[in-house]
């Protein structure tokens, strides 16, 4: 059996859509359903029930879906024993990570990491932490990075740094004009935070409540689902937000945002890192080696 058509198939069970398969193989649709088509001739069966909005397994598909997770996993546990035999690192490496870790920290490990390994494909997918898990699990991801400490059997979650959260504020603020402010205060500016169900709204949340802060008392004007639109909407003074300071070194750098402190108030937390330790390729092992010694921390 081809086995690339095995991981396109398996692609598709898992997106249950052609079109969000072909784009994130970067290969036309007409091509993933040609492929497909091929494979269910090869088998002499249908593998999925097209709709026009989503597709789903046949009988026939979920038997080969079952089987071909187990033969994907065992070819990638194939590929890194002759890697390792042969004292080369190559192949692919699939991260998930959340927006702030994807789009702020892993793009400098990642170059670090492509100047000593150059032979390995690393493919980043940015999503929020249960869909990271949920691939983890799917063997999908060969590594997840996120923001929260979550409790999932069987994977091992190690905290790798440690990120500071600060109240940013425009710098051109008629809201804000102190540098400072009591944690009274914070309650009485119009807030700007990221949506329900977010986890690092969860984080702030938690870290606000353990300053004695009540986020329920927070004049919250806008929930967005995005780092960068929070960002840009407190640059236009629509408000203050609480963010990771990480995700606006560029912002404080260049004058279009200010960190605003709050009186005897310190609120950090930590990114970690998951995987299933077993299933560790080599590719993924010389990643979390690059990930420590940066760091200073340890496995």
């Amino acid at each position: 059996m081809n086995l690339e058509y095995l991981r396109l198939f398996y692609a598709v069970a898992n997106n249950k859509n052609f079109s969000q398969t072909a784009k994130e193989l970067h290969i036309s649709q007409s091509s993933v359903s040609l492929q497909i088509k091929h494979l269910e001739d090869m088998l002499q069966t249908k593998l999925f029930e097209r709709t026009t909005k989503k597709v789903d397994l046949t009988p026939a598909g979920h038997i080969l879906y079952n089987k071909a997770e187990k033969m994907l996993f065992l070819m990638s546990e194939i590929q890194n024993e002759l890697q390792m035999l042969k004292g080369e690192v190559a192949g692919k490496l699939n991260i998930g990570a959340s927006l702030t870790i994807g789009e702020h920290v892993l793009p400098f490990l990642i170059a670090e990491y492509k100047k000593d390994y150059p032979l390995v494909d690393v493919r980043l997918k940015m999503c929020n932490s249960e869909q990271i898990i949920e691939k983890l699990y799917k063997h999908e991801l060969n590594l997840g990075f996120i923001e929260s400490m979550l409790s999932y059997p069987n994977l091992k979650q190690v905290p790798f740094q440690e990120d500071e959260l600060i109240l940013i504020a425009s710098s051109r603020s008629q809201i804000v004009t102190n540098s400072v402010l009591s944690k009274k205060d914070l309650t009485t500016f119009p807030f700007i935070i990221r949506e329900k169900g977010s986890g690092t709204r969860q984080v702030i949340e938690d870290s606000l409540r353990k300053n004695e802060v009540d986020p329920n008392e927070l004049k919250t004007v806008l929930e967005l689902e995005h780092t960068e639109s929070i960002k840009s909407a407190v640059e236009a003074d629509l408000g203050i937000s609480i963010i990771s300071k990480s995700a606006v070194k560029k912002e404080l750098q260049l004058g279009t945002l200010k960190e605003v402190k709050i009186e005897d108030v310190k609120l950090t937390r930590h990114f970690y890192m998951v995987y299933f330790e077993e299933a560790l390729q080599l590719t993924s092992e010389k990643l979390i080696e690059l990930v420590f010694s940066q760091s200073g921390s340890k496995v």
